[in-house]
């Protein structure tokens, strides 16, 4: 199922067309990903260097399963490589967030 992962846009990189940002989530375990890519990829806002951030975006995903954590939890499993094949800094495209985190 596709949805979006929700991000918060910290800072902008690069001016290369149609320019580039950082964006970065905290996962169900609280580790902190990070994404650089295209603006289009994160949000519709026309942003630059000029730009004030943090900002929200959001990433598009697809669900892989969900489970329940110790806690009683509900976890979702994701994969950010589809629909468009985008990877943290660190090369990773699934992570474990929570339903809240997630929109259609």
């Amino acid at each position: 199922m596709r949805t979006n992962l929700a991000v918060k846009i910290v800072r902008y990189v690069d001016d290369h067309q149609p320019g580039w940002v950082e964006v970065e989530f905290v996962d169900a375990q609280g580790q902190r990903h990070i994404f650089v890519d295209k603006v289009p990829g994160f949000t519709s806002v026309r942003l630059d260097a000029h730009s004030s951030y943090p900002q929200p975006g959001q990433v598009a995903c697809e669900v892989l399963s969900r489970s329940q954590d110790t806690l009683g939890r509900t976890l979702v499993s994701i994969t950010t490589a589809r629909p468009y094949h985008i990877e943290s800094t660190e090369g990773a495209s699934e992570f474990v967030v929570l339903p809240s985190q997630l929109s259609t």
